[in-house]
């Protein structure tokens, strides 16, 4: 019986993606590479660390990651704060509420740092679903490497045989199935180019998802 749920939190929970795609490519100019979609969707699932460390290496960037990790951010903070259409995507909400109401454990385990983390839980309220919130800039692999996964399923209150994960990418899959947990594929129209054909389940809208349905996923 299924007892925790991981979510990720970009493309699952809410669309920041339009926000870190301005703030990425804004700095992409001014480091003056040029980066294809092809290269960009890669980049999918990911920490910015491991980002701007692929990016480095591919263009033979001079600059400190860590430098260019507090630019982005900054350029994904202004862009962020003057965001006002950035919303909960649909039905997530009544999905968070629903399994926490009837005493479900909710764990966040995103490769986004844990400063955008908290700007998203802190905008719409929603620490107090969530017991544990793991950031991917813990750990020095990203998804598709289990690590963050496996963290996450150390903190719940069960064996992670009862646990799943939802996820949009094809790195947040490939890390879930890594990790050998039950895993939720989210096809959403916001994640571009992401294949979930390992996911063991997937859903195009989270009507498709409850309490009593998922409980009784394995």
């Amino acid at each position: 019986m299924i007892q925790t749920i991981i979510f990720d939190m970009d493309g699952v929970i809410v669309d920041t993606e339009p926000v870190h795609r301005y703030a990425y490519f804004q700095h992409y100019k001014e480091l003056g590479i040029d980066v294809s979609e092809e290269l960009y969707t890669t980049f999918t699932g990911l920490s910015t660390r491991n980002t701007y460390q692929k990016l480095k290496d591919k263009f033979g960037l001079d600059g400190e990651v860590e430098e260019m990790i507090l630019r982005k951010r900054a350029l994904f903070n202004d862009a962020f704060d003057t965001k006002e259409d950035l919303q909960l995507l649909d039905g997530v909400e009544a999905l968070i509420k629903d399994f926490h109401q009837n005493g479900m454990q909710l764990i966040l385990a995103s490769s986004a740092s844990k400063v955008t983390i908290e700007r998203v839980f802190t905008r719409f309220n929603l620490h107090p679903f969530f017991t544990h919130i793991v950031s991917g800039e813990d750990f020095p692999q990203s998804k598709p490497d289990p690590a963050i996964f496996l963290h996450a399923a150390s903190l719940s209150v069960a064996p992670k045989e009862n646990c799943i994960v939802i996820e949009d990418s094809t790195n947040g899959v490939r890390a879930a199935k890594a990790a050998g947990i039950y895993c939720v594929g989210y096809k959403s129209i916001h994640s571009k180019d992401q294949n979930l054909d390992l996911a063991d389940r997937v859903i195009a809208h989270f009507d498709e998802l409850n309490h009593s349905t998922v409980s009784q996923l394995v």
